[in-house]
C-alpha cells in the first residue's frame, strides 16, 4: 500500500502515471462502484467504504508486529527447513519514553523544515486557479542530521558537554517496538484530528474528490482534506518527504551503531543496505520538486493512508534489513557483494535515467535529450513514447525500482524469508499497479492503446512479462 518513490505524474512510456511513492503503489484492492441516496456515484477503492479500510487499519499494523515478533534475536522464519519461532515482541509493547522520542523527532524535523534556508516551488493549479506555496530544503535537512549523528559517534568534547552520548543511538534497536507502536498510536490520532478539521469552514479548504464520500469509515482511511496547512506549513508534502524517509535511514544507521557495539564490527552486508537505503533517500530528496506533481499530492486527501504510510509503515518496515543484520550478522563474499553492488547499479541506472527521459519528454518533446524518442500521437493529442527506455517495457521504472529493493534484501543472504518481505510485497503491489494502469489506459485510448501495446509488447520484464 505504502511507497517511498515520489514519481510525476503525466505520461509515462505510454500510461498515465498515476504515480505513488518511492517504493510501490499506494493503492490497492478493486474499485467499487456504488451510489449515493441522492443517486450520484461514488468509487471505492480498497473494497471500500468499510470492510477494506478497516481492514487495513487494523491489518498493516499487525503486520509490523508479526514482522517484530517473528523475527529478531529470538529467531526468525526460515522455509528450508520450515522453522517458526515463538512469536516475542519483548517485554515492553508500548512506553510513554518511547512516545515522547517518537514524537521529539517529528517536531526536531519540523523545527530544521521550518528555520533551514529552503525554495520556494508552486505546486499544481487549484480548482480556483490558484497555485499553493510549497518550503522545499528535504536535502539540507537530510545533510543536517546526518552531520549531527556523525557528530554523535565522533570523539568530541562539545558533544559530551551536550549531555549526548553514541550509546543514544543503540536507543532505537533497543526499543524498536515502543518506537514502533508510538508511530501507530500517533499516526491514528493524527488521522482523528485531520478527519475532524476537516469539516471546519469549507471556504478555507479544498476536499478530495475520492476522500468526500459522506462515509466517515472511507473518507477517514483516504483523506477529506486536499491541502491540510498550519498556516503555510504543509502537512501532507512534509509527512510525504521528511520524517518517515528520514528517519528509515536513521534507523538503519542506528542499527549499524548497535552491531558494532554486540559484535566488534559492521559487516559489509550492514554497510550495503545503509549506504543503499541513503542513497535511495537523498535521490528523492533531491528530486523533491516532483511530488508536486504525484497523484498524492494533487489528487489524495490526507488521512490515515498516507499519514500511517508515511510515518509509521516506512521507517519501521523499510528499516527491517538493517534490524535484521543486528541479530544475523552475515559477511558477504567479495564475489557475492559485487553481484548485488551491480544489481542496485544498474536497478539505479535505469530507473533515474527512465524517469528522468518521461519528465523531459513531457516538457519538451523537442529537447536535444529526446528528440530521437519515437512515439505515437493519440487520438485525444497525447504522446505515448515507444522507444528509449519507455520501448522496452510499460512499466521499466517499476521493474527498476524493484530490482533496487531486491538488492537491499540480498544483502541479507538466504537463511531467512523475512529479509524478503520488500521484494516480496513489493513485486505483488507493482503487478497489481501495471494491470490497473492498463485496464485505465485501455479505457482511455482505446485502438491507440491496443496500437502501443503492440509495439511495446512487455509489461514489466522484456522476453517475459
Amino acid at each position: 500500500m505504502v511507497t517511498t518513490r515520489r514519481q510525476a505524474a503525466g505520461v509515462v512510456g505510454g500510461a498515465d502515471e498515476k504515480a505513488g511513492g518511492r517504493s510501490g503503489a499506494k493503492r490497492g484492492g478493486a474499485a467499487k462502484r456504488t451510489d449515493k441516496a441522492d443517486g450520484s456515484a461514488v468509487q471505492y477503492e480498497f473494497f471500500g467504504p468499510t470492510v477494506g479500510p478497516l481492514s487495513i487499519v487494523v491489518g498493516l499494523p499487525a503486520v509490523m508486529y508479526a514482522l517484530c515478533g517473528f523475527c529478531g534475536s529470538h529467531g526468525c522464519v526460515s522455509l528450508s527447513p520450515l522453522k517458526i519461532p515463538t512469536f516475542n515482541v519483548g517485554t515492553s509493547l508500548f512506553s510513554f519514553e518511547g512516545f515522547a522520542v517518537y514524537l521529539g523527532w517529528i517536531f526536531a524535523v519540523a523545527v530544521l523544515h521550518l528555520c533551514l534556508p529552503s525554495v520556494t516551488k508552486l505546486g499544481v493549479g487549484l480548482p480556483d486557479g490558484s497555485r499553493l506555496k510549497y518550503r522545499m530544503n528535504g536535502l539540507l535537512v537530510y545533510a543536517v542530521i546526518l552531520s549531527l549523528l556523525c557528530a554523535l559517534v565522533s570523539d568530541w568534547d562539545f558533544v559530551d558537554r551536550l549531555g549526548l552520548s553514541k550509546s543514544m543511538l543503540g536507543y532505537a534497536y533497543d526499543h524498536y517496538v515502543e518506537l514502533l507502536s508510538a508511530s501507530v498510536a500517533s499516526t491514528l490520532l493524527f488521522s482523528v484530528i485531520l478527519y475532524l478539521a476537516s469539516h471546519r469552514s469549507r471556504s478555507v479548504l479544498y476536499l478530495a474528490k475520492g476522500g468526500n464520500t459522506g462515509s466517515r469509515i472511507y473518507d477517514f482511511f483516504i483523506g477529506r482534506e486536499l491541502n491540510p496547512r498550519l498556516g503555510r506549513f504543509d502537512l501532507k508534502e512534509f509527512c510525504e518527504l521528511y520524517p518517515g524517509l528520514i528517519g528509515w535511514v536513521v534507523i538503519d544507521l542506528a542499527m549499524a551503531y548497535k552491531q558494532y557495539e554486540l559484535h566488534g564490527a559492521v559487516s559489509n552486508s550492514m554497510a550495503m543496505v545503509c549506504l543503499f537505503h541513503a542513497i535511495y533517500v537523498a535521490d528523492a530528496l533531491y528530486f523533491e520538486k516532483s511530488i508536486l506533481t504525484t497523484m498524492d499530492i494533487v489528487h489524495d486527501g490526507f488521512g490515515f493512508m498516507l499519514a500511517f504510510g508515511d510515518l509509521a509503515w516506512v521507517p519501521f518496515t523499510y528499516s527491517l534489513q538493517a534490524r535484521y543484520l543486528v541479530d544475523h550478522p552475515i559477511q558477504l563474499s567479495n564475489s557475492f557483494a559485487a553481484l548485488v553492488l551491480v544489481m542496485k547499479t544498474v536497478g539505479y541506472l535505469a530507473f533515474r535515467g527512465a524517469n528522468g527521459q518521461k519528465d523531459r519528454f513531457r516538457r519538451d518533446p523537442n529537447s536535444p535529450q529526446v528528440k530521437h524518442v519515437k512515439y505515437i500521437k493519440t487520438q485525444r493529442g497525447t504522446k505515448l513514447m515507444i522507444s528509449g527506455w519507455w520501448g522496452i517495457a510499460r512499466h521499466i521504472n517499476y521493474t527498476a525500482d524493484w530490482l533496487m529493493g531486491l538488492s537491499w534484501c540480498l544483502c541479507c543472504g538466504f537463511d531467512h524469508v523475512i529479509p524478503y518481505f520488500y521484494a516480496i510485497y513489493f513485486g505483488v503491489l507493482l503487478v497489481h499497479r501495471d494491470l490497473r494502469d492498463g485496464e485505465a489506459c485501455e479505457k482511455k485510448y482505446g485502438k491507440d492503446w491496443d496500437k502501443y501495446c503492440s509495439v511495446v509488447r512487455y509489461r514489466l520484464i522484456p522476453f517475459v512479462y
